[in-house]
């Protein structure tokens, strides 16, 4: 028999003692998700609540018509996430040598153009393994010029009801704590506090008050943040909302507390049920105003095959 090296014996236990216990949660094998409740061809998931019933309930939420805008600049106070960028580059492209002079101005943008900022998530984000929402495989639908699935230009536009879970607000806090855990108790009595039900096709909204960190103090911002955990992403999931929305930058809280597992919500969501995710929103003023439900209205950008969009989504009530 070979000899261990004392450095494999050592990572060996190390190793042991890191998985000793089975982690919280696990993705559920493909015959337990697949296929989807909107059927194995289905690409759209969540989004098929978006129907001509979705836009006249939340029309109905208009009262005053004041538009409050949920996204944050694009620019150099942005906060990233692990190594991407957003360089812009101006272009004094040319002046016209007609008579009347016209000049003209561009600019060039290197980005991560679905995942910085104010982002929505696609299905062809985040997968398990080699499988995404409703088992698609990966390398049966990549290419460098973009994914052959769950391309982000289909998504189209959001129009539906709104609802802000003023989870910070009920805790008593402008602030959630860093790596705070948002439980089932406490989007509970949010959502009872502000009188408000949850239904099906939502846009659902967790004010965490960690916005307050974007662009004043980024690093903290993208090292931790308060979010919901497994057992809310669940219990959310359940609601059957068209997404899920907060003010950080993954939704869920981060890291999580299983340190086996990481950001299991982001499968949750996209992989499992097909919800769509929304990230780094600006949400002071709904919080502020104690908007509660509002007719939300978004639309990524038609990027083919793209994984995600920057956006710029507004409540209107």
């Amino acid at each position: 028999m070979k000899a261990f090296t004392l450095g494999a014996v050592i990572t060996l236990a190390f190793s042991t003692a890191a998985y000793a216990q089975a982690p919280t949660w696990t993705v559920p094998a493909e015959s337990q998700r697949c296929p989807s409740k909107w059927g194995a061809a289905d690409e759209r998931g969540s989004a098929n609540h978006q129907k001509p019933a979705a836009v006249m309930n939340a029309a109905k939420l208009i009262k005053t018509g004041e538009v409050i805008e949920l996204a944050h600049v694009l620019g150099p106070s942005m906060a990233f996430f692990g190594t991407r960028r957003f360089d812009m580059h101006t272009k004094r492209t040319f002046m016209n040598q007609f008579s009347n002079m016209r000049g003209s101005n561009e600019e060039i943008i290197i980005t991560e153009l679905g995942q910085v900022g104010t982002q929505f998530d696609g299905f062809a984000h985040q997968t398990h393994l080699n499988s995404w929402y409703n088992c698609q495989k990966v390398d049966e639908n990549a290419d460098r010029t973009g994914f052959k699935k769950f391309g982000i230009h289909n998504v189209g536009t959001l129009f539906t009801r709104g609802v802000l879970i003023d989870v910070a607000g009920f805790k008593g806090v402008e602030m959630l704590g860093d790596n705070y855990e948002i439980t089932v108790e406490d989007l509970e009595g949010a959502l009872k506090k502000q009188n408000l039900t949850l239904q099906p096709g939502d846009a659902v909204i967790i004010h965490t008050g960690w916005g307050k960190l974007y662009g004043k103090d980024n690093p903290r911002y993208v090292k931790s943040c308060p979010g919901i955990g497994v057992p809310a992403a669940l219990w959310l999931a359940a609601k059957d909302p068209m997404l899920l929305g907060a003010d950080n930058w993954p939704v869920e809280v981060a890291p999580n507390p299983d340190k086996q597992l990481s950001l299991p919500v982001h499968q949750i969501a996209l992989v499992v049920n097909g919800i769509h995710l929304l990230e780094n929103l600006k949400l002071d003023e709904l919080a502020q105003k104690g908007v509660g439900e509002f007719a939300f209205v978004m639309q990524p950008l038609k990027i083919q095959g793209g994984s995600g969009s920057t956006v710029s989504p507004i409540a209107v009530r």
